[in-house]
């Protein structure tokens, strides 16, 4: 018999600290389906590492969040026991895997981001935040570091490599305003001190992620009008399969750990 998903609050704090955390928990899900799939070995393990780490990154994030809360939630339950409109990550980390120009692109976009925002949060209000970002911003420098070496190289390669590259990037920047759309959970937290708002961070990410375009002679296409809205609790159609996956074994033999 499965066990019941929990009721959350939704209070501004624990909503900002579970859409990182979320964005976190569920590429490392996507990254995780590359393991025994990657092209190469080294970048098998590469990925698989990748994974580890934005685990422990959600990890620590839940913790934080499930005490804030105030509910007794632990880390576990907060990872596999809501609904899916009570997970806040970015629409773009949900995306199937794709090929592996489309993988390494998207850990390219996320992890520019996740960089931007942990050395934001390494300056938070809160101390246990700061402290996790401390550590977590190291983490996404190198993910972006070898996620951005393979978009170079990819677009700058074949025709085939080029392409494969091209064709990722025209289908994942449709997702880019979802990232800086700002509203009162942001508002707050900003306020708080508890972490920036994150269109605060959208000039640099441009910024950074227009060098590694540059680079690897690929053009930004035109921001588009369309917002996507897993920020917000609504997901695509993609998001219920991965929590499918995720939750089953938590819910069906409820009280595992990892």
């Amino acid at each position: 018999m499965s066990v019941a998903s929990i009721e959350l609050d939704r209070s501004a704090a624990v909503q900002y600290l579970l859409r990182v955390a979320d964005t976190c928990l569920i590429l490392g899900q996507r990254l995780g389906e590359w393991c025994g799939h990657a092209p190469a070995l080294e970048e098998d393990i590469a990925m698989s590492n990748m994974a580890l780490d934005l685990l422990g990154q959600a990890r620590a994030l839940l913790t934080r969040a499930g005490q804030l809360e105030g509910r007794a939630h632990d880390e576990d339950q907060l990872a596999f026991l809501r609904d899916e409109r009570d997970y806040f990550n970015l629409t773009l980390v949900e995306l199937p895997r794709g090929d592996f120009a489309f993988s390494v692109l998207r850990n390219a976009m996320v992890a520019t981001l996740l960089k931007l925002l942990w050395e934001h949060l390494a300056a938070s209000s809160d101390a246990e935040v700061a402290a996790i970002a401390g550590k977590a911003v190291k983490e996404a420098r190198y993910h972006q570091q070898h996620a951005a070496d393979w978009v170079v190289r990819l677009g700058d390669g074949t025709d085939e490599s080029h392409a494969r590259i091209d064709a990722a990037l025209k289908e994942l920047w449709r997702f880019v305003p979802e990232m800086f759309a700002s509203d009162a959970v942001d508002a707050e937290a900003r306020d708080s001190g508890l972490g920036p708002s994150w269109s605060k961070l959208r000039e640099g990410w441009l910024a950074e992620m227009g060098a590694v375009l540059e680079e690897a002679t690929l053009a930004p296409p035109a921001e588009s009008a369309f917002l996507s809205t897993g920020k917000h609790g609504v997901h695509s159609e993609h998001m219920g399969y991965i929590l499918a996956e995720m939750q089953h074994l938590q819910r069906t033999y409820p009280g595992g750990v990892w």
